[in-house]
């Protein structure tokens, strides 16, 4: 499939808000970090304005998807059987209740743990909407897995932590720090794990299709000399990402160093030598890796169409 930039953002800063967010509601319920409440509210406020921040922007990159931006409103009107629908209606109720739960930081009113608990349920529902998006799509085995939701699930909350990690450190609120990277480098095992049992599971998947499927001949042997027409179109721009072997096998390697690793480094030596910077660069590095991450994502995943349109000559 061709990657589309504007997908890759949107996924992965609504992934790591949502991560964001569940930490610092689990910060509120178990009380984590022994801040005062003063202190508390200080930094819930903050870190969801980052998590409302961060949406935002995921929702403005989506808007680079869109060929008519005006006629947005319609994608949401098959909710009965889309996925796609569902996540447009969902994301916004997870702004709004972003929102909510900041103001309510921020007044410090006595509610506040009744709507992060509303917000969290959105949230856990916006990751299943996004992430069926993809596993719904049976043609395209290497989505049609479990591991699709897994992996959403796990890398978000994984890069959400590291970012609350990183916060904690900026906005000098020692008491969490601790939790928190500890909290981020389990996520981040985890995810390490199951993303690696997708790889190794796209690796060993057959095409249920064939060239005799493609086009109805049952012919043992059939060479495909041409297209049809010499030029491009919708089908060889949308559904094939036109790159080389080599390169898939670079980003791949790619994003596993940057995603797991180098996270994991950064955290323990930022914690183990309480320096901000290097807590701020295992955020960078893991987004960066994120971004990868998902590109390859939607370019390993190998449409039946291509079958015919890949060959261009």
């Amino acid at each position: 499939m061709q990657p589309a930039f504007s997908v890759i953002f949107l996924t992965t800063l609504i992934g790591v808000a949502q991560g964001l967010f569940l930490a610092l509601y689990g910060t509120e319920i178990f009380g984590m970090g022994g801040l005062t409440p003063a202190d508390s509210q200080r930094f819930l406020f903050a870190g969801t304005l980052v998590a409302l921040m961060l949406t935002a922007l995921g929702l403005l990159a989506s808007i680079f998807h869109l060929g008519r931006p005006e006629r947005a409103w319609r994608s949401a009107t098959m909710w009965r059987t889309s996925w796609l629908s569902r996540e447009v209606i969902v994301l916004p109720l997870f702004m709004v209740g972003l929102c909510l739960y900041g103001a309510a930081q921020f007044l410090g009113t006595n509610y506040t743990a009744l709507i992060g608990a509303l917000v969290s349920l959105i949230c856990l529902a916006l990751f299943v909407c996004t992430a069926m998006i993809y596993a719904s799509v049976r043609f395209l085995q290497e989505w049609a897995s479990p591991l699709t939701f897994v992996n959403y699930l796990l890398l978000g909350c994984a890069s959400g932590l590291t970012l609350a990690t990183m916060l904690a450190a900026v906005l000098d609120v020692p008491g969490l720090i601790l939790p928190y990277a500890f909290a981020a480098i389990v996520l981040t095992l985890l995810a390490w794990v199951t993303r690696t049992a997708s790889l190794v599971r796209n690796a060993a998947l057959k095409p249920k299709s064939t060239l005799q499927s493609a086009i109805g001949v049952k012919h043992p042997r059939i060479a495909q000399k041409a297209q049809g027409f010499m030029g491009g179109s919708f089908n060889t721009r949308e559904f094939f990402h036109g790159r080389d072997a080599l390169l898939l096998r670079s980003v791949k390697w790619a994003f596993l160093l940057l995603v797991f690793p180098l996270p994991l480094l950064c955290l323990a030596v930022g914690v183990n030598a309480s320096s901000p910077a290097m807590l701020c660069a295992a955020f960078a590095l893991q987004y960066m890796g994120l971004l990868a991450e998902r590109w390859f994502f939607f370019a390993q995943a190998k449409h039946p169409q291509n079958l015919y349109y890949q060959t261009i000559s």
